[in-house]
């Protein structure tokens, strides 16, 4: 008999509760800040980080998930006799952590060449809940009787399809991250510009440039329409940090030229919103696959 377990790290942003509902385990990023590491969710609360990066002089930074750390969650899961592992990281093109995994698979093999537990370690290509809900998803089916290769395959197919469009209505951590360039965030800074960011299969692009506050709702969702030929039949989210005020004008706005409610709303987590810093929406749908393996017909 199978006996499933799922893992993943904080950048994730699954809240605690649907974590412990769908029996997901959750590696913390570490996050350096004026000197000081934090563990993110043990440290602090998201709302607390917001308000230190607003305080801070600098701009934090995150350390990947070791090898070592990796193993310790593979040896514990073979030790407590489970069949399968179903491992699902931060944008590899972001983060180490994912290579990092491999290279603890690799380490568990060595130290236990008899181990029968089958890991499987998926790239998301992306962050936050983007992946997080598609997680829950495959764990929640898994738990209820679906085949694990099933789940997977169909997971591995919603991160070949899902996009963000990103705002940030401040730039410093954006400039420290390299999402924009110095040059683009002072000038915005200085202007009043504000980039709306798309990420796509791990890579973002600023798609357009907008002044002020109150142009950047109408200019995301007018991005979003132009990828998709209908929203009102596409799935979506909306993502927020600190302003539960931009969060639901965006979400009002949403309703209104979408036609349906979205998905869910939840809050960036520190590995994530380091990046994006304290004053960021965005918003997350389902678009055409973007791999050419995933155009192909099935064989029969």
């Amino acid at each position: 008999m199978s006996k499933v377990a799922f893992l993943t790290d904080s950048s994730c942003d699954i809240p605690a509760d649907l974590a412990e509902k769908y029996g997901i385990e959750i590696a913390c990023f570490p996050i350096n800040l004026e000197g000081k590491e934090y563990i993110e969710r043990r440290d602090m609360t998201n709302d607390e980080f917001y308000e230190m990066m607003r305080e801070a002089k600098g701009v934090p930074t995150t350390a990947a998930i070791t090898p070592l750390q990796w193993l310790e969650y593979y040896t514990r899961f073979a030790d407590e006799g489970y069949t399968d592992l179903v491992h699902v990281t931060i944008n590899a093109g972001g983060s180490s952590t994912n290579q990092n995994a491999h290279a603890a698979a690799h380490m568990l093999a060595e130290e236990r060449p008899d181990c029968q537990m089958k890991i499987r370690i998926i790239d998301s290509h992306t962050y936050s809940m983007v992946f997080g809900w598609y997680v829950c998803e495959c764990a929640r089916k898994v738990r209820n009787g679906a085949s694990v290769a099933d789940a997977v395959l169909e997971m591995e197919e919603k991160f070949a399809r899902v996009e963000v469009c990103l705002a940030a209505y401040t730039l410093k951590q954006m400039k420290k991250s390299g999402r924009i360039s110095a040059a683009a965030a002072f000038a915005g800074e200085l202007l009043g510009l504000r980039p709306i960011i798309s990420l796509n299969d791990g890579i973002s692009h600023v798609e357009a440039k907008v002044r002020g506050d109150a142009a950047v709702p109408p200019a995301m969702l007018k991005w979003v329409k132009s990828r998709v030929e209908n929203m009102k039949d596409t799935p979506y989210m909306v993502a927020y940090t600190a302003s539960t005020a931009r969060r639901d004008e965006l979400v009002k706005l949403c309703k209104k030229e979408f036609g349906h409610a979205p998905l869910c709303t939840f809050q960036l987590g520190g590995a994530v919103s380091a990046n994006t810093g304290p004053d960021a929406v965005a918003v997350i749908f389902e678009g055409k696959p973007r791999r050419l393996c995933d155009y192909a017909p099935s064989l029969p």
